[in-house]
């Protein structure tokens, strides 16, 4: 156990060893294809059918296609990254397992405390968005006064969400398999969706709506200005993070949120068969397959129709979609079909999402960073009591909460945990050189410095109002650590016990 307090490390033996304990051990079930699917269930989503035309219409314009490749380029690298880690300790946790091996306990709980607002305010964030899709497909069965919300003293309920969540964490419970089973039967039906959004759609293209492919900047009497324009722009001196430079690169940092999956495929690494093989490649077919899907529906939408037709509605803040594209060319028929789709696709990221927070909360648990009873797995080898809470969590926040600016809080804390796996690599590569690697990065430290470098600059491109959340939350996540973490982590015990006997 090198170090102690606040640097103690978890050995990659010891970390391997903790698998085995019967109490918290996962059943090892997965394959290569159920990675894929896990990965491609969680990514196509909310991307797609929330986000694209969005960027499109307040940030980026046409020029929203560079700003997934750039997203994509950002995403790759770290990937190389968490794919040597993911096939080298194959512990469930992710990011918050390879912080404990390598930076120590401190760092560990940080990256474990940021995974929490991740993975809980998207999981959160979409349920969200979903329940603003089955609010559109109830008026198609009964008509425009279907709600999926309601006012209770002063509070919006959004029972919508609530049902979604709680059906998930059902599932989530039975079992991962069964779980991995739901996700296939509905990935297929979205990809089959948004195949049909790019065939169909290419028929309505029009030149004109690509030019001008990259919009001036809308300077700052308009657009997101002041703590709502991105960082960079700001310290730049840039007027607005609408259009331009500016609004793509803002866009690149916003988009980002699409690709938020490949991660979570690191956290199944302990349910896996042959985690050293089948990791890499859930990683990189995931990532691959959503690239090539994103791409091409960016470039489709935006030359349906002007990109100013896609922007944020002035007054009630509505965003619009890609139903809304279809509908402008008079394929109404088409759009209702991407709402039953978009229903069908949002349901598996929600999923997916909540069991990589579950994870990751069994990690921590097992650790004894948290309350060592989230990681008693029952049964059917998944931890109920931490699925639960996690399930309690997020229905409250998607219930009762306002899903705005949610995206760009998800955003921020990937990428400070992408930066942390990156510069892991570069450290374990050093501390244990001889450590048996299934996948090694190529060009170290080339590429983990270049994966480091690319999450920093879509850091900067974040609002400033993201920042000043992610600093408050991080504060708490310091307070919690120190009144309870740090005393009740089992790596502690163990050193306290280990100079005992000594003595």
């Amino acid at each position: 156990m090198p170090g102690n307090g606040l640097w103690r490390t978890k050995s990659i033996e010891q970390s391997i060893k903790d698998t085995d304990e019967p109490e918290t051990r996962l059943r090892r079930n997965l394959s290569t294809w159920d990675l894929t699917v896990f990965g491609v269930a969680v990514v196509i989503g909310a991307g797609i059918f929330t986000l694209t035309a969005r960027t499109a219409g307040d940030y980026a314009g046409p020029s929203v296609s560079v700003a997934f490749v750039l997203a994509a380029v950002a995403c790759g690298l770290a990937a190389l990254c968490y794919a040597e880690f993911a096939s080298t300790v194959p512990v469930a946790g992710s990011a918050y397992t390879f912080s404990y091996a390598t930076f120590g306990e401190f760092m560990a709980w940080i990256i474990g405390w940021d995974l929490v607002l991740e993975l809980a305010v998207g999981a959160a964030a979409v349920a969200k968005g979903w329940s603003v899709y089955l609010e559109t497909v109830l008026g198609y069965i009964f008509g425009d006064g279907a709600k999926t919300s309601f006012s209770l003293g002063g509070l919006t309920v959004d029972w919508g969400a609530l049902v979604l969540v709680v059906v998930l964490v059902t599932l989530l419970a039975l079992g991962t398999k069964l779980s991995s089973r739901f996700s296939m039967v509905i990935t297929g039906i979205k990809v089959a969706i948004v195949l049909f959004v790019i065939i169909l759609g290419i028929f309505y293209i029009k030149g004109a709506n690509y030019h001008p492919f990259v919009p001036p900047n809308a300077g700052s009497g308009s657009g997101e200005t002041g703590v709502n324009q991105s960082l960079f722009s700001l310290i730049a001196g840039g007027g607005s993070s609408s259009f331009g430079a500016f609004g793509l690169l803002a866009g690149a940092s916003l988009v980002f949120f699409a690709f938020i999956g490949f991660d979570i495929v690191a956290t199944t690494a302990e349910e896996t068969k042959n985690p050293q093989k089948s990791v890499p490649r859930g990683i990189f077919g995931s990532l691959a397959i959503v690239t090539v899907l994103y791409v091409a529906v960016s470039l489709v939408v935006v030359g349906m129709v002007p990109y100013t037709e896609l922007a944020t509605k002035a007054g009630d803040g509505s965003h619009k979609t890609l139903a809304t594209a279809f509908s402008a060319n008079g394929v109404d028929w088409a759009a209702n079909i991407i709402s039953v789709g978009a229903l069908a696709g949002l349901t598996t990221v929600v999923m997916v999402l909540m069991l990589g927070q579950i994870r990751v909360i069994f990690a921590m648990s097992r650790d004894g960073l948290l309350p060592r009873k989230l990681a008693h797995t029952g049964t059917r080898g998944t931890p109920a009591r931490a699925t639960i809470l996690v399930g309690v969590l997020v229905a409250i926040a998607a219930t009762f909460f306002p899903a705005d600016k949610l995206e760009e809080m998800v955003n921020v804390g990937t990428l400070f945990a992408f930066v942390l796996v990156s510069a892991g690599v570069m450290v374990l590569r050093r501390t244990h050189p001889k450590l048996p690697r299934a996948f090694r990065v190529p060009w170290v430290p080339v590429i983990p410095i270049l994966a480091i470098l690319a999450c920093l600059w879509l850091m900067l491109n974040l609002t400033v109002l993201t920042w000043l959340r992610f600093v408050v939350w991080m504060v708490v996540g310091v307070v919690i650590y120190f009144a309870y973490g740090r005393r009740h982590a089992l790596l502690g015990k163990r050193g306290a016990e280990e100079v005992s006997g000594r003595s």
